[in-house]
């Protein structure tokens, strides 16, 4: 069964989303060679306290902190650590979820630090492209995989894979919620979409396999093969033409 909200449930939806948008946005721009995974999760951590916002992900399933942090071939679910630090040519993905009065919002994306080669450069952009793509596809009266297909699409085209194992899915009232939104399928299959659902799309682009392996700590899920993956998300309402973007920073006068 997957939910509708309202308008007034979309904007408390809203107003989390704009809170974790803010944050990815200073999290993105604080990103220098040198500085340790850690120190972005304190970043995250202090810009959420000073505004009294819940971060969804910590003490989530156990999970220890408050902001994913995935270098080069981490997938996803990296786990910031004072002994991790960001060199120059590395790729950065940050995921961080908020929780206000009941309500959630999740982003994510991925940035390059310093020089990086411009193959690197490409799968960022097709990371990138591949979410706009699927978010155009979350129009009421299209089926669910008509946007797990765009994802599919534009990766594969470029020779890149989709991850198989971790997928989007609802958000609203709960961090997770059905349906759970592959980034692969096929197009024409799949629910009804119906203004109102709310969903987290989040596009996992390998330069490589699809196949990947979770590491000891249980969370950090890496590519098999070692090359580079990137990750970029919103959280996103159903309507009518396409889907509207939550996630983005809250405009000020």
């Amino acid at each position: 069964m997957i939910k509708t909200y309202n308008e007034t449930e979309i904007k408390k939806i809203r107003t989390a989303c704009e809170v974790a948008a803010e944050c990815l946005a200073l999290l993105k721009n604080s990103v220098q060679p040198g500085m340790t995974t850690e120190e972005l999760d304190m970043i995250a951590m202090n810009f959420l306290s000073e505004r009294r916002v819940r971060p969804a992900f910590l003490g989530y399933r156990g999970y220890p902190k408050a902001l994913c942090v995935s270098i080069n071939e981490e997938v996803v679910h990296g786990i910031p650590s004072k002994n991790r630090v960001i060199r120059s040519g590395d790729i950065v993905s940050l995921d961080i979820g908020t929780e206000i009065d009941g309500y959630y919002g999740d982003t994510a994306t991925t940035v390059p630090v310093g020089n990086v080669d411009n193959s690197i450069k490409e799968l960022i952009a097709t990371g990138s492209f591949s979410l706009e793509q699927a978010i155009e596809k979350a129009a009421a009266g299209n089926r669910l995989y008509d946007v797990s297909s765009a994802v599919q699409e534009i990766a594969e085209k470029k020779g890149y894979s989709v991850v198989r194992e971790f997928v989007g899915h609802g958000i609203g009232s709960k961090l997770h919620e059905e349906p759970q939104i592959p980034n692969f399928g096929t197009p024409g299959t799949g629910p009804i979409l119906e203004e109102g659902m709310v969903f987290a799309i989040e596009p996992m682009v390998n330069m490589g396999t699809f196949k990947i392996e979770v590491l000891e700590d249980n969370w950090t899920a890496v590519t098999m093969d070692g090359k580079p993956s990137v990750h970029f998300e919103h959280t996103v309402v159903v309507r009518k033409n396409k889907g509207e973007i939550l996630t983005w920073p809250k405009k000020r006068d």
